[in-house]
Formats: structure tokens, C-alpha cells, sequence
């Protein structure tokens, strides 16, 4: 059994991320309790070597933002986990659920309700954070089923990424709720299989199709006289390299081209365009106390700010010491791109003339005073900038930079 006990105090000086252009940074000091409960049952099972991980665990997180109170939430997260073998067959499950009992009322984000002074066509990512405190269900989920014999093996999967924003939908152009942000619902499902042959031990190329679905919730015309959104089907043809390269190097990477078939009511230039879809997870083992892993994505989404389509690029770096046997040290960098500048559509809080950019660095450090008691700092800071030039007036580019900083302490107890 895992049970631990976490409290965290953060400062965040602007929790909306607006650029200070129109709307000013709210700071805000955070209080956050999570405490964990996890269990690993597959030990109960007896004598049997078939099942090796059969885990559930809930971590909740109750926040208090005592300077900004309509961002307090409580979000419980359930995470599964069902891991095993026999013989030559082998099978995975893992599931994170996650239920945020937040506020149902999203940001305004406008000076004021007499005048239409909104803090319009914001960056991309400064409505990530306030999102994801709002009530709402998230899952993800990835099964896979694997057969091999000799070098070769087959691997049937499926994963599911599905949002249910539950934020109540308002007409941001008129007043109480001038610069009203309306989040629609919107999933990624797919399925297919992989053929992998084993090139050397422990280390096996693969070959990959894929079809899968993108939704995205349609907004009233109450909302928006904008009748487009953005579901597509689209089939994958995927090749990708998988393990040990060398004793120090862990390597998952996988690509390939992303056919898509967009609804005929989606705002794109293209409704049968090919795109490009790749991700990556390198984890080089440096010293026996340090690692070094790079995390990289690129792939055709929906965005939850609006009707348009974009392409969402993620590049992270991350490194980890173990100093000593007590003290831990991380460093941590990130890019993230969404370009949306494949769609026609000028309309909604996301046009598509439009390619933002944010730029995170972060640090912490962990100490260990017992095998149970342990204390961690951190420290990150966010970036936003626009990329596109000589962008017309109507579409307010300097509202898209903004800057963000979050530090925070926390102690955690493992019973």
C-alpha cells in the first residue's frame, strides 16, 4: 500500500496569464493538500507470475486561491493500472481519470461590462491553466496487447484522450459577459496495430497503421453565428524504433504521415490534407545519480479555445541529479508551439491568422530528511509570445505575450 500526505504553498504572480496590456496580472498565494492512496493487488493473486501490475490509485488535489477564489478547485484522480504475461503474449492497461470539481463559470477576460474593451485573441497557451482548473472529466487511456515469436511480434492498441469541459457557454460580445471564454467538449479516440521485428536485443523497429477520430463540440448559434468546428477522421501510417540502442539509452520514437479527412463544415484550407505526426521518449542514464530525458510530440489537434484546427508542437527537456542520498536536484525546459495557420477563418477568440509560442524553464530541488518525511522547492517560469508579423490591428497582437512565474514549497509524509 502507498499512502502519503502532501502540503504545498505556491505563490503565482498572474493567474489568468494576460499580458498586462488590457487586463492586469491577478497574483495570487495557493494552498494545495493532496493526499494518496494506492494499492498494487497482484501480490494477493498468490503464487502466479501472469499478472505482474494490477494498481489503483487516488491522489486528490483540494487548491485554495485565497487571492483569486472563483480558481479554487478539487480534482480527483484515479489512475489504473493492469500489466502482465504469459508465455509470449503479454498485455497492458493504463487509465488516468480525473474529475475537477471546479468553478463552472469561466474567465471574463474584459476591463469592464459597459464598454466592449475585451482583452481579445489572447496566446493560446494563456488559457490552458485556468481551464484545467474548471469543472470538467478528462481520461486517457492506452491498451495494448502484444504476441512475438522469434524476432517478430504483433501488438494490437488503443488510446482514448477525451475532455468534458462542464463550464457553463455565455455570448461573449454582449454585456454581463463581455470576454466570456467558452471551452467546448472535444476527444481524440484511435486503434490499429504494430508489426516490430527484433534487430538486436533489445532494441526492435516497427511498422504501425492507425485510424482514429477527432471531435469537437459545435457551439449554438446562441453562442457564435460561426457554424464551423473541427472533427476529422484520419488513418496513420506509422514506422518507429524501440529500446535499448545502448546500455545507457532508452529510445520509444515513432512517425509517419497523419491522412486526414476533415468535416465539411471544418474552417480549412484543405479538407483531405496530410499532415505530419510524430512523438518521441529518449531517457539517456548519464551517471548512476543522473538523467537526461527528452520528451517530443507533433501531431494534428482541436483547440479548446475555438472552431479552428491546430498543429501542436511540444519539445521538453528535462534533468535529474540525485546530488546525494538525501538531496535531489531538476532542471527542466519546454517549448510548445500552436499554429493555426492551416485554417481560413477569421472569426471566434482563436482566428486562424495565428501562431503562438510559449517558452517554460524550471528548477527544483528535493531533500529527503527521513525515508518518509521529504521537502521539495520549485520554481518555474512561462513565456508567451506571438510569431506572426505585421499582423493587422483588429487582431491585437500584443495581447498574445505574457509572462508567468510559480514558485512553491511543499512537504510530503509516506506513511
Amino acid at each position: 500500500m502507498d499512502l502519503s500526505l502532501g502540503v504545498k504553498e505556491s505563490y503565482d504572480d498572474n493567474v489568468l496569464l494576460v499580458s498586462g496590456n488590457s487586463m492586469q496580472p491577478q497574483p495570487s498565494w495557493v494552498s494545495t493538500v493532496s493526499p494518496k492512496i494506492g494499492f498494487n493487488f497482484a501480490p494477493l493473486l498468490g503464487d502466479q507470475n501472469t499478472l505482474q501490475t494490477f494498481s489503483f490509485i487516488y491522489a486528490p488535489e483540494f487548491a485554495i486561491y485565497h487571492n483569486a477564489p472563483s480558481e479554487s478547485y478539487d480534482a480527483h484522480k484515479i489512475n489504473d493500472s493492469i500489466k502482465g504475461h504469459a508465455g509470449d503474449f503479454s498485455f497492458s492497461l493504463d487509465n488516468a481519470f480525473l474529475y475537477n470539481d471546479g468553478s463552472i463559470i469561466a474567465p471574463r477576460y474584459a476591463l469592464n461590462q459597459t464598454t466592449d474593451q475585451r482583452d481579445r485573441y489572447r496566446n493560446f497557451y494563456a488559457f490552458a491553466p485556468p481551464r484545467e482548473r474548471r469543472n470538467q472529466i478528462q481520461d486517457r487511456s492506452a491498451v495494448s496487447l502484444q504476441y512475438g515469436w522469434d524476432k517478430i511480434f504483433v501488438r494490437p492498441v488503443a488510446s482514448l484522450l477525451y475532455y468534458d469541459l462542464k463550464t457553463d457557454w455565455h455570448n461573449a460580445g454582449v454585456a454581463p459577459y463581455l470576454g466570456y471564454q467558452n471551452w467546448p467538449d472535444r476527444y481524440d479516440v484511435n486503434g490499429g496495430a504494430d508489426l516490430g521485428y527484433q534487430v538486436m536485443p533489445g532494441l526492435a523497429v516497427t511498422l504501425g497503421y492507425r485510424y482514429g477520430q477527432q471531435y469537437q463540440q459545435q457551439f449554438p448559434s446562441t453562442i457564435t453565428s460561426d457554424r464551423h468546428y473541427s472533427s476529422s477522421d484520419y488513418q496513420r501510417v506509422l514506422v518507429g524504433l524501440e529500446g535499448n540502442p545502448w546500455s545507457w539509452l532508452n529510445a520509444r520514437l515513432v512517425t509517419g504521415p497523419d491522412f486526414r479527412d476533415y468535416n465539411s463544415m471544418a474552417p480549412v484550407n484543405d479538407s483531405h490534407p496530410v499532415k505530419y505526426y510524430a512523438e518521441a521518449v529518449l531517457t539517456a542514464t548519464l551517471t548512476p545519480n543522473q538523467t537526461l530525458t527528452f520528451d517530443y510530440k507533433q501531431w494534428e489537434w482541436v483547440a479548446s479555445t475555438g472552431i479552428v484546427p491546430f498543429f501542436d508542437s511540444t519539445f521538453a527537456l528535462a534533468y535529474h541529479w540525485n546530488a546525494t542520498r538525501q538531496l535531489g536536484l531538476d532542471l527542466g525546459g519546454r517549448v510548445q508551439e500552436a499554429d493555426f495557420s492551416s485554417g481560413n477563418d477569421m472569426a471566434g477568440t482563436a482566428p486562424s491568422l495565428r501562431d503562438d509560442i510559449q517558452y517554460t524553464v524550471s528548477a527544483g530541488v528535493n531533500y529527503a530528511f527521513t525515508p518518509r518525511l521529504n521537502a521539495g522547492l520549485a520554481c518555474s517560469y512561462d513565456l508567451g509570445e506571438n510569431l506572426l508579423n505585421n499582423l493587422a490591428p483588429q487582431y491585437e497582437a500584443s495581447y498574445r505575450d505574457f509572462n508567468h512565474l510559480l514558485v512553491s514549497l511543499k512537504v510530503q509524509y509516506k506513511f
